[in-house]
């Protein structure tokens, strides 16, 4: 797999502003689909839902891209602090976003936007579960296509082999796991499960803690094939730090959807 989608060269009277050349990269190409798709999703039930016009739909993405570099560079930071912390400089790169990292710190921003702008909150989440499966697929496909977040090497019928010297994977010409298209398949999976639970949604919630869990759920698994050791271990390397915010994520989510649902029994009941 080659991380560069297209090189052009610009036209000569231009090159004085702009590079001679510029390299359009698969990862930000996918997930600029993935954004556009996500917001298009989002605009059209919130405005079905609740009325949501276009250009505060346009202010809630920008806030969640700003909260999702923060909040994917603190937890990379948090992979191996005593290094970065040293090389600053690595922290600003286009590299390395941790998605963990990035998902929650996108909450609190979404919770406040909506009590702000006097939105259903737990309506607005389930939009907002699917929105974060649609972003999510292209983001994984960008990784597959860039050799980030690699799986171990496996000799079996599906391992892949990254020969391209800009890829992240590592080591190239090795037979690995597809972890990135692993993760892409389950987000998938989990995104025609969140619309299956949408035609005979019982209380509101429902579709986002659903995605917490399985999502939480399928990322502990997939993380077992994961090689990219950089992301950090807890426990004496047994416990990856995915897994460990999964694990919590889990429990949290099962905890709030029963209560949820709960309430929802006792409405009814009212």
């Amino acid at each position: 797999m080659n991380p560069e989608f297209f090189t052009f060269n610009i036209p000569n009277f231009l090159q004085g502003i702009f590079p001679a050349t510029i390299t359009i990269y698969w990862y930000g190409f996918l997930i600029a689909l993935g954004a556009i798709a996500a917001i298009a999703h989002t605009a059209y039930q919130s405005k079905k839902q609740f009325q949501l016009k276009f250009e505060d739909v346009n202010s809630l993405f920008l806030l969640l891209l700003i909260a999702s570099i923060v909040g994917g560079k603190v937890f990379y930071l948090f992979e191996d602090p005593s290094y970065y912390l040293s090389h600053l400089g690595e922290l600003f790169t286009g590299r390395g976003f941790v998605f963990y990292g990035s998902f929650l710190f996108t909450i609190p921003v979404m919770l406040v936007f909506f009590k702000v702008h006097k939105l259903p909150v737990l309506g607005m989440l389930d939009i907002m579960g699917i929105t974060t499966c649609i972003v999510h697929i292209f983001g994984r496909l960008g990784c597959f296509m860039a050799g980030c977040c690699h799986g171990k090497p496996y000799d079996g019928p599906l391992s892949v082999i990254f020969t391209d010297t800009h890829s992240l994977a590592n080591p190239l010409n090795t037979e690995l796991h597809p972890t990135q298209l692993y993760s892409a398949t389950m987000i998938g999976i989990i995104l025609i499960i969140l619309l299956r639970i949408k035609q005979r949604q019982v209380f509101s919630g429902q579709i986002f803690m659903s995605y917490l869990i399985l999502y939480a759920t399928g990322r502990a698994i997939i993380e077992i094939f994961r090689g990219d050791i950089s992301r950090g271990f807890i426990i004496d390397g047994y416990v990856s730090h995915s897994q460990f915010i999964s694990l919590f994520l889990i429990i949290g989510a099962i905890g709030i959807y029963y209560k949820l649902y709960q309430n929802s029994q006792k409405s009814l009941n009212d």
